[in-house]
């Protein structure tokens, strides 16, 4: 079993469990039921911002643990000041320290998009990330079938949410070419080796329409790397081991926008 089957496995088990605990009818009591969405979508797209985003991760499977000692209000505050265009929260508990708490915390001291990341196997997943104030969701086509991501990706827009769905080769992307979707995410870490590379991204390029945002995930190291992915049609780069490994992500993220900005000006 590899490490991807392994979260599903336990994610599955989670979903069952949270159901009994906290059913559908207790989540939409929730006020950002109420709360109409930001478009991450127009947010990578926005000429004055850099298409980053931004993402809060303490731990990974692949890495251990990254950042132990993590501020959620204090990093996605200075991540949507430094400039990106979303952020990320990490919600996965067993396997990247994170939890929906996060997430509330980061929705509550900023107006920016904001992407739930998790390993979404359920409408319900869908209903408690409107609850806890997302803006967009991922879906994974690794772990989905092509009318799952259909019918989820339905779902998710009848609450205002956009849909980032996930890819890692032709042979994921090709069923999953829906108008439906918002954006595709190209991965750059193989879910099952956990091997990095942009050049998954690169080889992805061409055969993704122009009609859908395109989304660089992972491995993207340097500004030079983003300006070299946009030649490809990537508008949005998602990024989090770069600021996480650092004891200031926000001050590391701003430096990294400056110095990006910089090169597009000297272009």
């Amino acid at each position: 079993m590899n490490i991807l089957d392994e979260i599903i496995q336990h994610k599955y088990k989670e979903v069952a469990s949270l159901k009994s605990r906290h059913p559908v009818k207790e989540l939409e009591k929730s006020i950002y039921f109420q709360t109409p969405t930001t478009s991450m979508k127009a947010g990578i797209r926005h000429k004055n911002k850099s298409g980053i985003i931004a993402e809060i991760k303490r731990k990974s499977p692949s890495k251990g643990v990254i950042n132990a000692q993590v501020s959620v209000e204090q990093i996605a505050s200075g991540y949507f000041k430094a400039g990106v265009s979303a952020i990320s929260v990490l919600t996965d508990s067993e396997f990247f320290g994170g939890s929906n708490k996060d997430l509330i915390l980061a929705r509550k001291s900023n107006q920016g998009p904001i992407l739930r990341k998790e390993f979404i196997i359920d409408e319900y997943q869908i209903v408690e990330a409107k609850s806890i104030g997302a803006d967009a969701i991922l879906l994974i086509a690794a772990v989905l079938s092509p009318d799952q991501i259909r019918q989820f990706t339905a779902f998710a827009h009848s609450f205002g949410l956009e849909v980032l769905l996930e890819v890692h080769s032709l042979e994921e992307l090709y069923p999953n070419l829906f108008l439906e979707v918002d954006m595709i995410g190209v991965n750059n870490r193989d879910l099952k080796t956990f091997t990095l590379s942009i050049e998954v991204s690169k080889k992805l390029a061409p055969f993704i329409p122009e009609t859908f945002v395109k989304v660089s995930e992972s491995g993207i190291e340097s500004p030079e790397a983003i300006l070299e992915l946009r030649k490809y049609g990537y508008e949005g780069f998602l990024m989090g081991q770069s600021f996480m490994q650092n004891s200031n992500p926000e001050k590391t993220c701003l430096e990294f926008v400056t110095r990006l900005n910089q090169l597009k000006a000297d272009v």
